[in-house]
């Protein structure tokens, strides 16, 4: 997966301007400076981490316990 650049996201705005967002709202979603928890770059790490896995080899959910 490749890291996420901010060209990337200007032209996703371009193309799908529901919102116009701010260079710095931009620049906080490349490279967090004020503090939020998870970086975009993190949690599109953490999806493509979920998309891998193979579901079949999961139980279903309703074996899942509580503890």
């Amino acid at each position: 997966m490749k890291s996420l650049e901010k060209q990337t996201l200007v032209n996703i705005c371009e193309q799908m301007a529901a919102h116009s967002w701010s260079d710095a709202e931009l620049n906080e979603l490349v490279a967090p400076q004020m503090g939020i928890i998870t970086g975009l770059q993190d949690l599109l790490k953490a999806l493509d981490k979920l998309r891998q896995i193979d579901l079949g080899a999961l139980p279903p959910a309703t074996n899942v316990q509580n503890k």
